[in-house]
């Protein structure tokens, strides 16, 4: 081999290692979160809520485990480095990871979805979602109303079957009914789930609450022409529904650390404060209809 074909192979393989290690952080610098807050990458000891149903999230980023016979529902994957954390709660509740079959999501932003593609990856898992967040799912957050702005927030992930208002989902025995709130997100869902222990059954409510994340005017919204509607069919639907238990997409959002401490003892009524429920929507619909008055007469 001539010194000048060598210095030109060295030459293409110096260039060919820049390019990769320019476009590796060109990756990684699009799926940089905006912002985070250090309790949600902060561990927390995953509990059981009620039944076959589990807490396996951070500090504040809640996520749900459904455990059955024919393998187990996944409910949020927190950021992109929550992925260890949630390995380890389920594993220390004495269950896998790779027992997952299905996955759901309770909206489609980067710390609810951040580990979502990596785990769907090495389990196999079916991920099911509202339809009305599949776009957002597949460009990793880029073609969200609000958060598109900061690019792709999070790994971009495929779903395997769409769902719509109402629909169940069904494993090992286990219902699981999609309520498709919108507003948050142009598919935020919340989930009614059935489980019972040795003493009774619970209906449980996974909660998306319709917090209002924009800073200007709905009707500037052009990616969402619908955005004001819905959250104003999010807030009537949300008022009106029954359940025993309830949860939510942040563990700030239904006072966990208030209700209880990690060494607690097994008290599935602890969740039942339908009074905090209703209060928290009735504060963010009082936001919104503060929002509306930006909107100026019609």
């Amino acid at each position: 081999m001539s010194k000048h074909f060598a210095e030109k192979i060295l030459r293409g393989l110096f260039a060919s290692i820049l390019f990769l290690s320019l476009l590796g952080s060109e990756i990684q610098a699009q799926t940089k979160p905006p912002f985070t807050n250090p309790n949600w990458s902060k561990a927390y000891p995953a509990f059981k809520i009620a039944g076959n149903l589990y807490y396996v999230g951070s500090y504040d980023l809640a996520s749900y485990l459904l455990v059955t016979p024919k393998g187990n529902i996944l409910i949020n994957t927190g950021l992109d480095d929550s992925y260890a954390l949630i390995k380890s709660s389920i594993e220390s509740l004495g269950f896998s990871l790779k027992d997952t079959k299905v996955l759901l999501i309770t909206q489609a932003h980067y710390d609810h979805t951040g580990a979502l593609a990596r785990i769907k990856r090495e389990t196999g898992a079916r991920l099911l979602v509202n339809g009305s967040d599949e776009d957002a799912l597949r460009t990793g957050g880029k073609s969200d109303y609000e958060m598109g702005k900061y690019g792709e927030t999070f790994e971009p992930v495929v779903p395997d079957e769409l769902l719509k208002d109402r629909s169940t989902i069904k494993l090992g025995g286990t219902k699981v009914k999609l309520l498709s709130h919108p507003g948050h997100t142009k598919g935020s869902s919340s989930y009614l789930v059935k489980v019972k222990d040795e003493d009774r059954s619970y209906k449980v409510l996974i909660a998306n609450l319709p917090s209002i994340i924009i800073d200007g005017k709905f009707s500037a919204v052009a990616a969402y022409p619908d955005i004001q509607k819905d959250y104003a069919y999010t807030f009537k639907a949300m008022k009106k529904l029954d359940f025993d238990l309830w949860v939510a997409s942040h563990a700030s959002q239904f006072n966990l650390h208030k209700l209880r401490k990690p060494d607690d003892r097994y008290d599935p009524t602890i969740f039942g404060d339908k009074k905090a429920f209703f209060e928290a929507i009735s504060d963010l619909e009082k936001a919104y209809q503060e929002k509306l008055k930006d909107e100026g007469p019609k």
